[in-house]
């Protein structure tokens, strides 16, 4: 089986990439299963509902979340009606929406996407690791991958997840930071990690976000307004590939491999 999953779609360029090259990723990778985070995909700030339908009719079979998810009040009444748009599992009970979806893949496997967020400088919501084992311990028996998404801002709360993880989920990658790292690798466990899959969208600004206005925050420290940059515009995300039917301790599917991929526009 082949996941693909999207790093952070910011704005309308990080949409407009999507709409133009998925079809012929998932073509060309032969790709069972895409899942992309979608936080970012309105002017770089949440997620509206008219969006979220748009990246899911693109072929996105679940979208996920982090600390921008509720930016849009709009999103609030929708996200509970779409369990395929997530939001962060451990934030508080009674929180819309849901940070678990359950669902078959085209070539029949059945799959699992769990959306965390991180607490090192985020807000101190619920624990993320101890919010992992109670949605693992919830699956179905006849789910045979798991995908976690760990929202978060540093390094070593995301190696930590992976470890933690490795051996009870077939991949477990990072977002959040809009910086692709280099560090993707198979644990002995056979669970798929890196750290940060990237950002899809314009790579000719600061994390997706024009660099003149980011820069004179820095210079002036005074409220700005933030647009969405323009140019280099980067499709960034991981394919991840099951070993056949090798299973991990927990019975999940193994992963044989994890590869980086970054496409630019035409």
């Amino acid at each position: 089986m082949r996941i693909l999953f999207i790093g952070d779609i910011v704005g309308a360029p990080g949409r407009q990439m999507v709409r133009d090259r998925l079809a012929d990723i998932v073509e060309q990778r032969q790709v069972d299963l895409v899942i992309a985070n979608g936080e970012n995909s309105a002017s770089g700030f949440g997620i509206t509902p008219r969006l979220a339908d748009e990246l899911l009719e693109m072929g996105i079979e679940v979208l996920t979340g982090g600390n921008h998810s509720w930016d849009r009040k709009e999103i609030l009444e929708y996200m509970p009606q779409q369990p395929r748009l997530l939001r962060p599992g451990n934030f508080p009970e009674g929180s819309p929406g849901s940070g678990t979806f359950v669902g078959t893949a085209k070539n029949g496997v059945k799959y699992a996407v769990l959306n965390l967020q991180g607490r090192v400088f985020l807000t101190p919501i619920d624990d993320p690791f101890r919010k992992a084992d109670k949605e693992l311990a919830k699956l179905p028996t006849d789910v045979a991958v798991v995908v976690v998404d760990l929202h978060a801002e540093t390094t070593s709360e995301k190696i930590a997840m992976g470890w933690y993880l490795d051996g009870r989920a077939t991949a477990v990658v990072g977002t959040h930071t809009h910086v692709t790292t280099a560090d993707e690798r198979v644990l002995p466990g056979g669970t798929a990690y890196i750290t940060d899959v990237g950002m899809t969208g314009p790579h000719g600004g600061v994390i997706g976000m024009d660099r003149e206005a980011i820069i004179k925050r820095f210079l002036d420290g005074l409220p700005a307004r933030f647009e969405v940059a323009s140019g280099d515009v980067q499709l960034n995300g991981v394919l991840i590939e099951t070993d056949g039917g090798e299973r991990n301790g927990a019975g999940r599917l193994r992963a044989k491999s994890i590869e980086r991929l970054r496409l630019h526009i035409d």
